[in-house]
């Protein structure tokens, strides 16, 4: 069914998979949207076995389900951008929201975050609280941010306010921030919120709307390290206060001196 026959669309849901298909039936199972009012968009990074978009479709009935493949495998962020490229030239689409596979959303989770951007029309970027859950046992912990601008700008110098797969945000930013930077390995999410509150409104719901499910096989030691040395990169690049940059450094280099394992146990409960 052709978009001109949709329109207008809230937003369009991208979603990048690899190689993990049972994921996004869960993530798509747990959308609950009208259906006429957004287009979910997966990016096929490379799959050795490409995603089934029949076997999609039939989980949500009335969406329109659009694949893109890749013919290779190149990573997270070559992914993120073909799908915001093929976006930016779409008249039809006010927000872009993000979830990857295997996550899922709160039933309420795009209905209060279309709300408050159809309300609030200076903020350009909306997150949600989350929930993080181990795939491989009960632990997990629960990722509270601050809320508000003055706030966020503050935090943002220590940890990321904006959870990736829990964000909303205007397509139209896109147009002056473009899209996410690919110089910061592992933390490119991190640099692209810093550039759209540095020149935009952005917001957080103090709701836990998404559950983002992770395993210690995620990430490896060695790209953790360059993580945390990426957002180090971030912090000197976009902070907005000397001191506040100085501390966020500070922490980032004691979290490179601790293995992974004693941070990940110091959050979990």
């Amino acid at each position: 069914m052709s978009s001109m026959n949709r329109l207008p669309l809230d937003f369009v849901l991208l979603i990048p998979c690899y190689n993990n298909q049972n994921g996004l039936l869960t993530s798509l199972k747990s959308i609950s949207y009208p259906p006429e009012k957004f287009e979910v968009l997966i990016i096929d990074d490379g799959s050795t076995v490409p995603v089934n978009e029949k076997e999609l479709q039939d989980q949500l009935k009335g969406v329109v389900i659009r694949v893109h493949r890749l013919e290779k495998n190149k990573g997270i962020v070559h992914a993120l951008n073909t799908g915001l490229n093929l976006l930016r030239s779409r008249k039809d689409v006010n927000y872009v929201a993000r979830l990857d596979a295997g996550d899922t959303c709160h039933e309420q989770r795009f209905l209060k975050q279309v709300e408050f951007l159809n309300v609030h029309a200076d903020v350009a970027l909306l997150a949600t609280w989350a929930r993080f859950q181990s795939t491989t046992s009960t632990a997990g912990y629960d990722y509270i941010t601050e809320t508000t601008q003055a706030e966020i700008l503050k935090e943002m110098h220590y940890k990321c306010s904006f959870i990736h797969p829990s964000v909303m945000f205007r397509k139209a930013v896109l147009d002056t921030i473009g899209v996410y930077p690919e110089n910061y390995p592992h933390a490119e999410d991190y640099a692209f919120f810093w550039k759209i509150i540095k020149s935009y409104q952005g917001a957080v719901l103090a709701e836990k709307l998404v559950q983002i499910s992770y395993s210690d096989k995620n990430v490896s030691a060695e790209n953790y390290k360059k993580q945390l040395r990426s957002r180090k990169k971030v912090v000197k690049k976009f902070g907005t206060s000397s001191l506040h940059q100085l501390i966020g450094i500070g922490m980032l280099n004691l979290k490179l001196l601790l293995p992974k394992r004693i941070i990940q146990k110091l959050k979990t409960e």
